[in-house]
């Protein structure tokens, strides 16, 4: 039995902050609601679509620290190393199996379990009620978030490329209350990478076939433009990159 309280998670309001404990890691996760959003930007992101999502879900207020990481999973696989920072240096299959340990463990609060997001709930919660190109406007140096400055989206202003991650809560937090959806590291979701079924879709989960995994947010080595909300990134699952971590949703179970 989970020895996390269950009645913390039964909001249902837009941001809501709730706390886990996991393997004795306070973890903070926020709520987004069921709702409807235009999913996607431009033909190469995905032409924009209307996504309903059923079901409310919370997730991770921020990538999954290495201090969480290590208490999971025992090691620490990143390459930029701190408490704080973002997990990095992982696969596909090493976030699945965090996840999994996690469930296995009865880390999850009755009646929820821990998941990859999928790329639709991944993109909602980043937008957080938003349609801009970034949850903060059209507009990015490398001031708002850590990406590569040196290639600003839709400014000429050359901003900071800090070359490393930052500690979780550096930049200021999504209307929802969520931390880094742009830049620090990319995040694995849950669908296969491939190009989104024509018109209006509910509960998308990707591909049904392909061997690439959807990532999404940017990272610090990317240009701005890489880390709008509507981007879309993928990676094959052969080697393990410092740019890449993981934020996990908690969904019905």
């Amino acid at each position: 039995m989970s020895t996390n309280s269950t009645e913390q998670f039964s909001s249902q309001t837009a941001g809501s902050l709730a706390t886990a404990t996991l393997f004795g890691v306070a973890t903070n996760f926020r709520f987004a609601p069921a709702g409807s959003f235009t999913m996607g930007g431009t033909a190469a992101d995905g032409e924009p679509r209307n996504v309903s999502l059923t079901n409310g879900f919370w997730i991770m207020e921020s990538p999954a620290t290495q201090e969480l990481w290590k208490a999971v999973m025992g090691t620490n696989p990143s390459q930029f190393v701190g408490e704080k920072l973002p997990v990095d240096s992982i696969t596909a299959a090493d976030a699945e199996a965090f996840a999994a340990k996690l469930n296995d463990s009865g880390q999850a609060p009755e009646g929820w379990k821990f998941s990859l997001p999928t790329e639709a709930q991944w993109e909602y919660a980043c937008r957080a009620g938003t349609a801009t190109e970034f949850w903060f406007g059209d507009v990015c140096d490398g001031t708002q978030a850590n990406c590569d400055g040196n290639y600003g989206f839709r400014t000429d202003a050359k901003g900071p490329w800090l070359q490393k991650t930052t500690e979780v809560g550096t930049y200021p937090a999504n209307p929802w209350g969520l931390f880094d959806v742009h830049g620090n590291v990319w995040e694995f979701c849950s669908d296969t990478y491939g190009a989104y079924p024509k018109g209006d879709a509910t509960d998308p989960t990707g591909a049904t076939s392909g061997t690439r995994r959807v990532l999404r947010g940017g990272s610090w080595n990317d240009a701005a433009g890489s880390c709008r909300s509507a981007y879309r990134g993928s990676d094959a699952g052969v080697r393990a990159y410092p740019y890449n971590g993981v934020r996990l949703a908690l969904v019905k179970a």
